[in-house]
């Protein structure tokens, strides 16, 4: 699948007046969110504010109820869904592997955007070397002995990255990704995130999270999600200020940011 470029649209991700419903509910109300090349966005909301949901719509795994949403150049509901995502990295907190694969396996699942290696396939000799390559990107110099049974927390997080990056993919989106991790583990997985920022300077990113401190230093911008509605959205210095937490969390948190980092604690 060839990827769009429409002239000079640099666009990777563009929601146009989504709308999501489940039964009577609202979970999304009349988004718009546009992302660019090389942009590194936080999606940022409490609990139950959309934001999973936005983010399984930009992964292409499910479609909005209204609007549209063009994903590297293709509108969901005209294209493949399945040949998309192979061009998007999606990393989630809870991979739902249940086999105790080597890590380097677990890294070229990504090849075929499957949980388990699927029978008969074999990777090519590149391929293996590329996963390698990746696990040493992340961090990971055991790949040959590690195994995800025995993984920390954190090694998982590194090794679900190195998946992600396998096809080269134009857009990564990361769900929650330090979601239980130590803070030694967090800071590497972040340290390994603003590290993408210099060897991969044209993919866009997409981070959700509720916690501030989860941000990696190299955030270019940001979106605050509250009750399906995003409140404000554009460069992370504007949007990430006290006033606008504040608003989108319904309650007076006091923002700042040092050494690159946020943040945020109750006034």
């Amino acid at each position: 699948m060839p990827l769009n470029h429409h002239g000079v649209d640099d666009s990777v991700l563009r929601a146009e007046d989504v709308s999501f419903f489940r039964g009577s509910r609202t979970i999304l109300d009349s988004v718009d969110l546009t992302v660019h090349r090389g942009e590194r966005w936080a999606l940022i909301g409490p609990n139950g504010a959309g934001k999973s949901t936005l983010i399984s719509l930009l992964a292409a795994v499910s479609h909005p109820s209204r609007g549209s949403v063009s994903v590297l150049g293709y509108r969901l509901g005209r294209v493949d869904m399945r040949e998309l995502r192979s061009h998007i990295g999606l990393v989630v907190a809870r991979h739902p592997l249940s086999r105790d694969l080597p890590a380097r396996d677990v890294v070229l699942t990504g090849v075929t955007g499957s949980i388990e290696l699927i029978p008969r396939w074999e990777p090519t000799p590149a391929q293996q070397v590329r996963a390698d390559e990746l696990l040493n990107l992340v961090g990971i110099t055991q790949a040959r002995v590690l195994r995800w049974a025995t993984m920390s927390q954190g090694e998982r997080g590194r090794v679900l990255i190195a998946r992600a990056l396998m096809n080269d993919p134009a857009l990564l989106l990361l769900d929650e990704a330090t979601t239980g991790l130590d803070v030694a583990a967090r800071e590497q997985l972040l340290a390994t995130l603003s590290d993408l920022a210099a060897t991969h300077p044209h993919m866009a990113t997409v981070t959700v999270t509720h916690h501030f401190e989860e941000l990696p230093a190299s955030t270019t911008h940001a979106a605050l999600l509250r009750e399906g509605c995003l409140l404000v959205q554009g460069d992370v210095e504007t949007v990430l200020t006290t006033d606008n937490v504040s608003r989108c969390f319904d309650h007076p948190i006091q923002v700042s940011r040092s050494g690159g980092r946020w943040t945020a604690r109750s006034t």
